[in-house]
């Protein structure tokens, strides 16, 4: 039966979300935690997206098959007793056969955090800028984004992507005290490409690019305009989506199967 796990983690000590050899993810310990609880052989995990080296996610769906029926209060509670502390189990949900975190979620919104304040305790998941940027300035330039589909600009040089289209419907920066955060929405994103939009947004807002050579870059569709990507640290999958009434759909599509059995 399948199941969808809302996962939050902490990223500093992880080599990002994808299991991969020599290097621990986040991945790769769901999996392991997934097969000690339920005694399982071998188990595979779906994400509803990638999150590089040092990223954080506050919400990454994902699914699991397991071999039988069980309450999502006992998986959520199972797995956060053996979880480390840097990954937590919320919402779970039984879904149908078919479901699919990647393929089925319709937005997903990441959030990049500055700190105008050294402070040691935000470290981890803040990037600190000293001086203040021009927000103004970034956020004339965000709006640029949302006129725009192909993203090349953003794009890692050896990815695998098969395209560089994506629908971005919200691009804003905003002031909260001493925390400078960017809210980034789209359809998709590409490998690298939040990382790489926050740093070029970042040299609009300390005046080493205009809002119309922001434009100029993304329209030129070249990877060489981009200015450097912004530290990982900063950087949080905030909220992955789904067609409204999803889950109450899925649910009946679990009891379909499970009267099936």
């Amino acid at each position: 039966m399948r199941y969808f796990l809302e996962v939050a983690y902490d990223g500093t000590r992880f080599h990002g979300w994808q299991v991969q050899p020599n290097a621990l993810s986040v991945q790769e310990v769901l999996n392991d935690c997934l097969r000690k609880v339920f005694r399982l052989p071998d188990v595979e995990t779906i994400g509803s997206g990638r999150t590089d080296t040092g990223v954080h996610a506050t919400q990454q769906w994902v699914h699991v098959d397991l071999p039988a029926v069980f309450a999502p209060e006992e998986i959520q509670y199972k797995l956060n007793r053996i979880l480390p502390p840097d990954i937590a189990v919320g919402q779970v949900f039984p879904v149908g056969p078919e479901a699919h975190t990647r393929f089925d979620a319709v937005s997903r919104t990441y959030e990049y955090r500055i700190t105008l304040e050294k402070n040691p305790f935000l470290v981890r998941h803040t990037y600190y800028l000293s001086r203040i940027p021009d927000v103004a300035q970034m956020n004339k330039a965000a709006q640029v984004l949302l006129e725009q589909e192909d993203f090349t600009t953003f794009s890692k040089v050896k990815g695998d992507t098969q395209h560089y289209r994506c629908t971005i419907t919200y691009a804003s920066w905003r002031q909260e005290g001493h925390l400078l955060i960017f809210t980034i929405q789209a359809n998709r994103f590409l490998r690298g490409m939040v990382r790489l939009v926050v740093g070029t947004l970042l040299d609009v807002g300390k005046g080493k690019l205009t809002v119309s050579g922001f434009r100029e870059a993304v329209e030129r569709q070249n990877r060489a305009l981009a200015s450097g990507a912004a530290p990982a640290e900063g950087l949080f999958l905030h909220r992955v989506e789904y067609p409204p009434g999803y889950f109450d759909q899925q649910r009946l599509l679990f009891e379909a199967a499970l009267a099936e059995r």
